[in-house]
Formats: C-alpha cells, sequence, structure tokens
C-alpha cells in the first residue's frame, strides 16, 4: 500500500510571480466573483490554475477568475497551486478556450471571438476546429456566425444587455444598421423580446420573391434569411434579404442594364421612381387625350417618346412602352387635334343649318404638319453632312464658289476660311511649302506660282470655310444654292445606327422603307436592331438614291426649327 509520503505534493507558486494571460473570458460578473472570494476565503483555492512559462514571469493559461480571487483575500505572498506547461501561443489559446467553454459563465460572444482564432490556424477547417473545442459543428457553426455581429451588439450581449437570440437576429442586417437599430432598442421603455425584434426586422426585410437581378450571389449569403434560419436558432422568415444596401444597389444596376437595353428601341428610357407616376402619359392617337393619328405617328420619332421603366415598390422593373414624357408638347398636341375637329365641325353644322342635312362625313384636316423632334446625335451627323454637301457643291462650281467667298467676306465670315486646308491644297498643286508667318513672302510665292494654280486656290477658299461657319449660314447657303441633299447622301448603317428602332419606324414609313419591306417589317421591328437595319438597307428595286428623310433634308429641318433659328 502507497504512503502518503509518496503521494508527490501539488505545486504552489506565489501569486504575486503570476500575471494573466489572453483570457477568452472579456467580462467577469462582479456577484459570480463575490461569490468566489467568499469560497476562496472559506476554503482556499482548492482547484489549480494552468501556467505557463514565459520570459521571466509565469502566464495564466486557465483559472484567471481563480487568481484573481486570491489576490484580492489573501494578496500577493499566497501560495496558489499551480500546473505547468510548456506549450506555445497557439496551443495555450486553445486550451483557455476549451476550460471556459467547460466552465460555465464564458459569454457566447467570447466563444466566438476565440472560435474565429483557432479556425484561423486550422485554415478554416470547420471540423478540424470543432474537434479541438470539443463542440459539435452546428455549436462551432453558430458561433462564428456571430462574427457577424457589430462590436457593439458583441458587447452588449457580453455584459448580459440583450440576449442570445437578440444578437442572432441583429447579426442578420448590416453593422451600420445593427448599431442603429441597437440604439433605438435601448432607447425603449423596455428591451423588446426576441419575437418583437424579429416582427420589427422583418417589417424592414426586403422580399426576394420578385426581385429585378440576378439572386445567384444571393444563395449561399448570410444576408439571405433562409441561411440564417440554418446558422441560428432566432432569424427572420425565409425569403427576405436583410441587406438593405446591398440589396437596392443591385436593384439599381440591374434596372440600369434593362434601361440601356430598351435604349435601342427607344428615343427616351427612363427610370419612374415613386411620385414621378404623373410625368409621363400613355401616348395615344385618339380619345379624350389622343393627339391624332398622324402625330401619333409622328411622336414616335421624338426625342422625348420611349419607355419607362418602374422604380416603384410592387412594380419594380416593369417595363411601360409608348409614352410621352413631355406633358406640355402632349398638352398642346391634343389641344390642337381638338381645335382642328371643332373646326371641321362648323361647316357642317353651317351646311346643315342652311339646308337641313347633314354634310357628308369627310376626314378631319389637322391643324398642322406633325413635326419631329430630332435628337442630339441626327442633328450633329445632319450637320456633318450638309457640310460636307456644301463643300462638294462650292468646289465643283467655281463661279458660285467665287460668290460665296465674296458674301463671306462682306458678312465677316472669312476667318473660317480652313488655312490648314488651303496648305495642302497649295502643295499638291505647286509642290512648294508657303511661309506661314509673313504674309509678303506668301504674296511673293503666289505671284510665281502658275496662274491655273492660283485659281484653284482662289475656288478652295469658299469650300474649305463650310467646316467651320455657323450652322445658320450654312442653312442659308444650303437654301440658296438649292442643294439637293439626294445626290450627296444616302442611307447607310451609319445614319441607321443612329436611331432608335422605334425612330427607324418613322423614318421606313416616310420613306416608303416599310411599304417596300412589306408584311415582314413588323417581325422585324420586334427582333434585333442589327437584323432590321441589314433588312432595309438591301430591298431589292427600292430607289435608295435621292430619298432623304425629313430629319435629313435642310428645309425640313427649317421648318421644324427644333434646333436651329429660322432662315429669314
Amino acid at each position: 500500500m502507497q504512503t502518503a509520503a509518496a503521494i508527490p505534493q501539488q505545486p504552489t507558486l506565489r501569486v504575486g510571480l503570476i500575471w494573466p494571460g489572453k483570457n477568452p473570458r472579456t467580462r467577469f460578473d462582479p456577484d459570480e466573483m463575490a461569490e468566489l472570494e467568499a469560497s476562496v476565503k472559506a476554503q482556499g483555492v482548492m482547484e489549480p490554475i494552468i501556467i505557463r512559462p514565459v520570459d521571466d514571469r509565469f502566464e495564466i493559461i486557465a483559472g484567471e477568475r481563480r487568481w484573481r480571487a486570491a489576490r484580492g483575500v489573501y494578496g500577493e505572498d499566497y501560495e496558489i497551486p499551480v500546473v505547468y506547461r510548456e506549450v506555445d501561443d497557439a496551443t495555450a489559446s486553445e486550451m483557455a478556450l476549451t476550460e471556459n467553454v467547460q466552465r460555465a459563465g464564458m459569454g457566447p460572444a467570447d466563444e466566438a471571438v476565440e472560435a474565429s482564432k483557432i479556425l484561423a490556424r486550422c485554415d478554416g477547417d470547420r471540423d478540424e476546429t470543432a474537434r479541438r473545442l470539443g463542440w459539435k459543428r452546428d455549436t462551432l457553426d453558430k458561433r462564428l456566425a456571430l462574427m457577424n455581429c457589430s462590436p457593439t451588439v458583441l458587447t452588449a450581449m457580453t455584459e448580459k444587455k440583450i440576449l442570445l437570440g437578440h444578437a442572432e437576429l441583429l447579426a442578420a442586417v448590416t453593422k451600420p444598421k445593427q448599431d442603429d437599430v441597437l440604439g433605438k432598442l435601448f432607447a425603449m421603455p423596455a428591451m423588446p423580446t426576441v419575437a418583437q425584434l424579429k416582427a420589427m426586422l422583418e417589417q424592414i426585410a426586403q422580399p426576394l420573391a420578385n426581385v429585378v437581378f440576378d439572386k445567384e450571389e444571393c444563395l449561399g449569403c448570410h444576408h439571405n434569411s433562409g441561411n440564417q434560419r440554418v446558422m441560428f436558432s432566432e432569424s427572420i422568415s425565409e425569403g427576405f434579404c436583410t441587406n438593405a444596401t446591398c440589396y437596392q444597389e443591385k436593384t439599381e444596376a440591374a434596372l440600369a442594364v434593362k434601361v440601356e437595353t430598351l435604349k435601342e428601341t427607344w428615343p427616351t428610357v427612363k427610370i419612374v421612381r415613386p411620385g414621378e407616376q404623373e410625368t409621363i402619359i400613355r401616348l395615344v392617337a385618339d380619345g379624350a387625350t389622343g393627339v391624332g393619328e398622324e402625330q401619333a405617328k409622328a411622336c414616335k420619332g421624338c426625342e422625348k417618346f420611349g419607355a419607362a421603366v418602374s422604380g416603384v415598390p410592387g412594380k419594380v422593373g416593369n417595363v411601360y412602352e409608348g409614352y410621352c414624357f413631355d406633358m406640355g408638347c402632349n398638352a398642346k398636341k391634343v389641344a390642337a387635334r381638338i381645335k382642328s375637329e371643332n373646326q371641321a365641325k362648323e361647316p357642317a353644322a353651317n351646311a346643315k343649318a342652311a339646308t337641313g342635312k347633314a354634310a357628308a362625313p369627310g376626314k378631319t384636316k389637322a391643324a398642322s404638319t406633325p413635326q419631329v423632334q430630332d435628337s442630339q446625335r441626327i442633328k450633329e451627323y445632319r450637320e456633318k453632312v450638309w457640310r460636307e454637301s456644301l463643300h462638294t457643291e462650292l468646289a465643283a462650281d467655281p463661279g458660285k464658289s467665287l460668290v460665296v467667298l465674296i458674301a463671306l467676306s462682306v458678312t465677316r465670315n472669312t476667318q473660317h476660311i480652313n488655312a490648314s486646308g488651303l496648305l495642302e491644297i497649295y502643295g499638291g498643286l505647286d509642290g512648294t511649302k508657303p511661309d506661314t508667318f509673313h504674309v509678303g513672302t506668301v504674296a511673293q510665292q503666289v505671284t510665281a506660282s502658275d496662274k491655273e494654280v492660283r485659281q484653284k486656290l482662289l475656288f478652295a477658299l469658299a469650300p474649305s470655310a463650310m467646316k467651320n461657319v455657323d450652322i445658320n449660314t450654312v442653312m442659308e447657303l444650303l437654301r440658296w444654292l438649292e442643294v439637293d441633299l439626294g445626290k450627296h447622301w444616302v442611307f447607310s448603317k451609319e445614319y441607321f445606327d443612329l436611331l432608335t428602332k422605334s425612330e427607324i419606324e418613322v423614318v421606313a414609313e416616310q420613306t416608303g422603307l416599310k411599304a417596300a419591306v412589306g408584311s415582314n417589317f413588323t417581325k422585324l421591328l420586334g427582333g434585333s436592331k442589327k437584323d432590321l437595319i441589314d433588312a432595309l438597307l438591301k430591298i431589292d428595286g427600292f430607289a435608295y438614291q435621292g430619298t432623304v428623310p425629313a430629319n435629313m433634308q435642310w428645309d425640313g429641318a427649317v421648318q421644324n426649327q427644333s434646333h436651329f433659328r429660322a432662315v429669314k
């Protein structure tokens, strides 16, 4: 039988030689510490603390509460029972967490923080982390999920100001939102129950049922309430997103893509937000709010005609086509149509009064010719075509070129003459490079040149100015020269690419392209813009040369006055 003397004694160490280590427990409950101190005072420290040597001192791995109680009751000289372990930092951390988990009192927040550190040491292997901690895998997952909580929420849970269920619900929303909600909870007369908080969060969560964006990224997101039900004991109902910022960003990005896609078809595409529904109106040809059949056709080519993409809750992403975005213009067109109809009725009423018979029915005459507002793209393209056409006309007729040169001089427009273009012409004709700094030298060079060279340079002055003169001057010269644009311009892919499909339909109807395509036009209009353009550019027997749509003609632009002042 072994004697008592043969049993090794428990080693002890003076409290003053021991220092706290990295304790995963961040809160020491005052009431619990008071009870522990009373026990230590009555019986001493019965269970040894675990320490390890660090430099010239000893560091606590586990047992800081007992060490604190002993120092508080007996002071620095108390001999506290110890167990020595020679371990590294990582092992010491795991031992500390395991020892605290096995004892009552360590909060879930502290467990979550330490478990995340051990997970990092295990290279993200959750199964190995759970094994080291002696936890079930789902216990580890639930603790790690708490790391979605903001530091403020974790502190509140550690200090027992909120319950674990509160923290699990708050962990589902973004950290800034958590702090905002937590502040509101503390401001209430009484802390809401977990069930009450769940109801509050469901009211501000975003439904995932009918989103306009791709939900693939949402499947694994921790802000997806369906995933939260797996991670936490407490979560809101399935089918909601609790990250309003991400939800809104994805929604806006999807709406922007939809808008860009629709711009191929419609001149104007806008997202209509709550309260903006009255800024658009459905374009109709007849009825009390109709603009008239002919005007409705013209409106399809207007830059203020198009489609609305709904940004209104419950209808987000819905597309409404065939809308007018210029309420003032629409009202004027409707008024013009009504006035025209009333004027048409007056002769009929007068005839009936005079003869006693109703006048024969006939078509209502339009109050004015329907006009199309051109897009900025077309205006810029048309201006380029006009300038090139003028240049060609003047370059081909020296007599008219000389007259225009005199007119430019009289109207102080000679500053628009393109010097670099003339230098290029001069070099090509004479083979010499004029001095661009001394007018006398240039005059001498021109005098020495061939007479034919001088004439060609003279006749090139006016055409060279067409690139830079103001657009109103261009229009005046187009009218004076009666330029036939059909000689200089023909339908092209470049032109059609500038139009939406809605505008192409207007042009096709005006020029006869639609009639030439026949019944297949509607199908082409419903397909891709590329296929529509390709079909319009290869119609057998169509007279492309000489056919100029209204939005390219200089005389039509004068009448429209949508961009330029009228020529007087």
